[in-house]
């Protein structure tokens, strides 16, 4: 793959790079419109497929907040055209790597040290370039180390980055007014955590400390000494990313002792921790040759306050939906509804998230449930695709619910796609034991 010598870290610099890929996107559309006019049946495939190669084009050479963002996206495949969720998805551990001059000038930046000087043996070359930061293979007194170094700039361009993206996104999600500044600011307070790599160790310690006696999960040990606050060594972990062993297996046992693994680290988390790792894509998960499930990255971790959990997993229960005057309640504790709104918002949304509610929160009303089945997710999708084309959606305020959702919303909907990409079969209450 091709190596980045240089990446725009100031304001003009990137602002710069996203006019031209603008620029290109704007073309993609004249040609559409072009051809539509000669061929009123002309689908969006091409637009889309032009599009999302164009925008993935430019921000894979900005990386940071703006690729994240394009990452975080790829997740949300009943959002996005396919084109896109197909493209994007590259940002979570494929894109062009630094240059090894780079690395070593970018590591001497950071940790005052060229990595020769504080390793026995350090690649050069990475092993993973993510949007963030890229991993480089390291030896030390005998031990195998993964050492991620973070992208120049990235720290100090979130800001700014993500008011390119804004527009974008109150298109795409219908957000107006004031209010929905609160959801930016969420974004942007935990991806500047994320380049925190300090706090990032600190995370990852008392998360792997709290759930280590969960059977068939694994995680690397972190060197603070080495590790500094763009830059972490943590032990070299063997084995196969999850979208890679999701592929190639054919063992259901194999695929229900991942998958419990996983359910069980997550439900420990949520229930127990009330801190979830919350960027639950294959990228941040491995699996060695024992079918052991390994977590490798704690960058973004969302602790869940008592007021949002409280209701939100009260809700979980189907009891609970189905009683309309306590999920009134609970509707206006979680921000879904509000006091001004129209009698039409009210019933509106009110229907809405009772038929969501009810479909998602499936799983934990069962004592077994199997995320290969393809009613749930044809009804996931269907759904998806019902409110995607309501026009009385459209003319409605976007700005539903608590900021809390982003990410706990983004962690359940991850969870719920490794789990059926695994086609595991899971004991929905098994991590009690662990209690």
């Amino acid at each position: 793959m091709k190596t980045i010598d240089k990446i725009p870290t100031s304001k003009l610099g990137r602002t710069a790079e996203l006019v031209k890929t603008g620029v290109k996107v704007g073309g993609n559309y004249l040609k559409y419109y072009s051809k539509k006019a000669v061929n009123p049946d002309l689908t969006k495939d091409q637009l889309n497929e032009d599009n999302a190669s164009d925008i993935y084009d430019g921000l894979k050479n900005l990386k940071g907040s703006a690729l994240k963002v394009a990452q975080m996206l790829s997740m949300e495949k009943n959002i996005l055209p396919n084109a896109y969720v197909e493209r994007f998805s590259l940002a979570q551990f494929s894109v062009p790597p630094l240059s090894a001059p780079l690395v070593r000038k970018t590591f001497k930046k950071y940790h005052g040290k060229y990595p020769e000087e504080l390793y026995d043996t350090f690649a050069t070359q990475s092993v993973n370039a993510a949007s963030i930061g890229q991993v480089h293979k390291a030896v030390k007194d005998g031990k195998k180390l993964a050492v991620k170094i973070q992208y120049p700039g990235v720290a100090n361009s979130i800001s700014s980055d993500l008011a390119m993206v804004k527009p974008i996104a109150i298109r795409m999600f219908n957000l107006k007014g004031k209010d929905s500044e609160k959801y930016f600011k969420e974004v942007e307070g935990k991806l500047l955590e994320e380049t925190d790599y300090v706090l990032e160790v600190k995370q990852s310690k008392e998360i792997t400390d709290a759930c280590i006696n969960i059977p068939h999960l694994k995680f690397p040990k972190y060197y603070e000494t080495l590790s500094s606050e763009r830059i972490i060594t943590m032990d070299w972990m063997d084995g196969v990313h999850l979208s890679e062993f999701t592929k190639q297996n054919t063992n259901q046992k194999k695929a229900n002792k991942i998958g419990q693994a996983l359910w069980d680290f997550y439900m420990y988390q949520m229930h127990v921790l009330k801190a979830v790792h919350a960027d639950p894509h294959p990228g941040n998960f491995m699996v060695d040759k024992d079918d052991n499930l390994i977590a490798i990255d704690f960058g973004c971790v969302k602790k869940v306050p008592l007021e949002f959990y409280t209701p939100y997993f009260e809700l979980a229960e189907k009891k609970n939906i189905d009683d309309s005057r306590f999920f009134a309640q609970k509707m206006f504790q979680l921000e879904i509804l509000r006091e001004d709104d129209t009698p039409e918002e009210n019933r509106f949304f009110s229907e809405l998230f009772h038929e969501m509610l009810s479909l998602f929160t499936r799983p934990f009303n069962e004592e077994i449930f199997d995320f290969a089945d393809e009613e749930f997710w044809g009804k996931i999708t269907e759904l998806s695709e019902k409110y995607s084309k309501n026009t009385e959606l459209r003319k409605m305020n976007g700005n539903r619910g608590s900021k809390h959702f982003l990410y706990i919303n983004r962690t359940f909907f991850g969870l719920y796609n490794l789990l059926h990409d695994l086609k595991a079969t899971i004991h929905v209450k098994n991590y009690e034991k662990y209690l």
